[in-house]
């Protein structure tokens, strides 16, 4: 058939240029289909040391393992429940994002290095409590450093799990003092490593897809209807009851090669579709299958999703049951951290479970101790990894390991990532077949979702922050009738704090932070896909990859642990082709951020005028905030700029500006801390701090 698809067949290996894998451009093939795709062979070989991680940029460790790799980010992470937070916002550690959990050691020798083994699913403000300096660290009950250090346990020693709470980590690990400094050597290292372990013996294709831009909401859409395609009528009655008719690029290029039977690595921006993209194939897989005879309702399970977050999971939840309205037979269930798993031991037993759902850490809670489990996992014809980078970057690896070791070999595999970095690569080699194929639906040169949203910054000091917050979203309100706001904080406790202050300024305010237990959250985020005219407070477990849909204006407040926080936080809104404003609101010793982004299109926007009622009236709302809350918002507040490189390094001008914004909250004297946690900080001695 003719059109477009040119194919260039060859060894190689580069899953073409965007993931790195060697590929030569050999001759051009015969008969493609129309679209712009091109086909690139390209070969790669085993990862060397597949099991122990090494060779791995970003090696982690699970249970009873080690992570070898010696890299930037070395992590540990068994059952890390899901998340990546804000940790060590209160005692700020050095590490960005190490992690750690109950009763190991941390033996990544990274600044990132880190453990984390039983947390909870999150991507949070873990590691308040004893706010430990890593923006993203996560810690869990005690454990030890690779440097010796004994921890004791400063969150909760009950597990939450019982009662719907989160165990939400309440302190960092990995606090590598001492290894945060320049760590461009290890990533020389690291991907030199890399590259010895990719070698030349197989053969993937790669598919590069432009997509079509007719300017408006629809212009990430494609051409092709779903019923153009070898779906079933069940689940074309399915997709047409859930509202679909034009599939996305994603869907157009990916879903042809998939029910072909093959693997498939997809690189696509979020808010493309992809979540249907895999879900389909997936379930014209399970519709095929021969029925099962002796327990009906116990088949093996023949589809696995596992998504990096929570939120993440039950939204593919959500979607598979919309799509199999028209297949009574077929079942979805869902298991994810913060949740009974006596409760999801239940479902799974008494319900159709064709089709799971899960984050990595409760999924290998289920390999490990549901009765029976291990054996269901033996009919899997179909697992997939969404967010496959987000996985790994949170410490994954080994747990996916464990994962694909304990499935059939016999499988087709599906990876979803919005970049592919050496460690998906790695992965690839691991779970999937030399055969593969890569869709990349991301051309250089083409938009990105950030550079169709409006973007703004703003420069004001501390205490007119909160003014300037309520004059912005009571502007953007007066504006759009149907508004609909996320404003982004830095960490849960200074999340829960801002939501507290709106709602005394009578502002329509939710919040959802890793300190609401997962019933609470999952009702919030439900709400607020479902409401117009409502402000979502929220820290960074809504930064990426949960579609809200229809966001008008994405409100960072404060910087943003990395430029691509920043673009994943400001991807909320403009999704789907819609359009979306985006303000960062910055302090005047934060502008050094802007030099991150300086090539993105972000203005700088004038600042409002703020009147005199205006700033009495959030003076009034900030006396009615509890004096608890703001203490708790400044520890948090002081330990994740402790953690800050470019903020954190000096000492003295951290604790003047901690004090800065203590006043800011309305405080007459700043809170004082521990000795233990000034300790842990390394703020002893230092002048402006006050100690219990």
């Amino acid at each position: 058939m003719s059109s477009g698809f040119s194919q260039r067949g060859g060894r190689g290996g580069d899953f073409g240029d965007e993931a790195g894998f060697r590929s030569s451009r050999g001759q051009r093939g015969r008969g493609g289909r129309a679209s712009g795709v091109s086909h690139r062979g390209g070969r790669y070989g085993d990862l060397d040391d597949e099991e122990s991680g090494i060779g791995s940029p970003r090696g982690r460790r699970g249970r009873g393992g080690r992570t070898t790799d010696l890299s930037g980010r070395g992590r540990r992470g068994s059952d890390l429940d899901d998340e990546e937070d804000d940790s060590g916002e209160e005692v700020g550690f050095r590490s960005p994002r190490g992690r750690r959990g109950r009763g190991g050691r941390a033996s990544g020798l990274s600044s990132r290095g880190g453990r984390g083994s039983d947390l909870d699913d999150e991507e949070d403000d873990s590691g308040e409590e004893v706010g430990f300096g890593s923006p993203r660290g996560i810690r869990g009950r005690g454990d030890r450093r690779s440097k010796g250090r004994k921890m004791s346990d400063f969150g909760s020693s009950e597990d939450d799990s019982e009662s719907g709470e989160v165990d939400e980590d309440d302190g960092p690990s990995g606090f590598e003092d001492g290894l945060s400094g320049d760590d461009s050597g290890q990533e020389d290292f690291v991907n030199s490593a890399a590259k010895k372990s990719v070698s030349s013996e197989s053969v993937e294709q790669e598919t590069v897809l432009g997509t079509r831009d007719n300017g408006g909401a629809d212009s990430y859409l494609s051409q092709r209807r779903f019923d153009e395609c070898s779906l079933s009528p069940a689940t074309l009655k399915g997709v047409k009851a859930a509202g679909y008719e034009r599939m996305t690029a994603v869907q157009e290029a990916t879903l042809p090669i998939i029910l072909k039977g093959k693997d498939v690595l997809a690189k696509a921006r979020t808010g493309t579709g992809k979540t249907v993209a895999f879900l389909l194939p997936a379930i014209e897989v399970v519709s095929k299958l021969p029925p099962h005879d002796h327990d009906k309702k116990r088949p093996p399970i023949s589809v696995i999703v596992v998504c990096p977050t929570r939120e993440l999971a039950d939204q593919a939840a959500a979607e598979a049951n919309k799509l199999l309205k028209f297949h009574p037979s077929i079942g979805v269930q869902l298991v994810i951290g913060g949740t009974r798993m006596a409760l999801e031991q239940k479902r799974m037993h008494t319900n159709p479970c064709q089709i799971l759902v899960a984050t990595p850490g409760r999924l290998k809670d289920h390999m490990e101790n549901t009765p029976g489990f291990a054996t269901r996992l033996m009919g899997v014809k179909f697992l997939i990894l969404d967010e496959a980078d987000r996985l790994l970057d949170m410490g994954f690896r080994t747990d996916i390991e464990r994962i694909v070791a304990a499935l059939p070999k016999q499988r087709q595999t599906l990876l979803f990532s919005a970049t592919v970095p050496d460690e998906v690569r790695q992965v690839c080699h691991v779970a999937m077949k030399r055969d593969l194929e890569f869709v990349n639906t991301v051309q250089e040169g083409s938009e990105e979702t950030h550079s169709q949203v409006k973007q703004m910054h703003l420069v004001a000091p501390l205490d007119k922050q909160f003014s300037i917050l309520y004059g912005l979203l009571t502007d953007h309100i007066s504006e759009n009738v149907d508004y609909k706001v996320i404003v982004f904080c830095t960490t849960a406790k200074v999340t829960s704090l801002v939501a507290e202050l709106l709602s005394e300024l009578k502002l329509n305010v939710r919040e959802i932070h890793s300190r609401k237990p997962q019933s609470y959250r999952t009702r919030i985020s439900k709400e607020f896909k479902e409401s117009k005219g409502l402000i979502l407070v929220s820290s960074d477990v809504s930064a990426r990859g949960v579609d809200y849909p229809n966001v008008t204006l994405v409100l960072q407040l404060g910087v943003p642990s990395d430029r691509e926080q920043y673009i994943h936080r400001l991807g909320r809104t403009g999704r789907k082709g819609n359009e979306g404003s985006g303000v960062l609101l910055l302090a005047p010793w934060e502008e050094y951020f802007l030099r991150s982004i300086k090539d993105l299109p972000i203005t700088e926007a004038t600042l409002p005028l703020i009147d005199l009622d205006t700033k009495r009236k959030v003076e009034k709302a900030l006396a009615h905030v509890e004096v608890k809350d703001k203490e708790s918002a400044y520890q948090a507040w002081l330990g994740y700029y402790n953690s800050n490189k470019q903020i954190g390094r000096d000492k003295y001008q951290l604790v003047s500006l901690a004090n800065e914004f203590s006043r800011s909250l309305g405080l007459n004297n700043p809170p004082a801390l521990t000795k233990l946690i000034l300790k842990k900080m390394g703020l002893s001695n230092i002048p402006g701090l006050r100690s219990k």
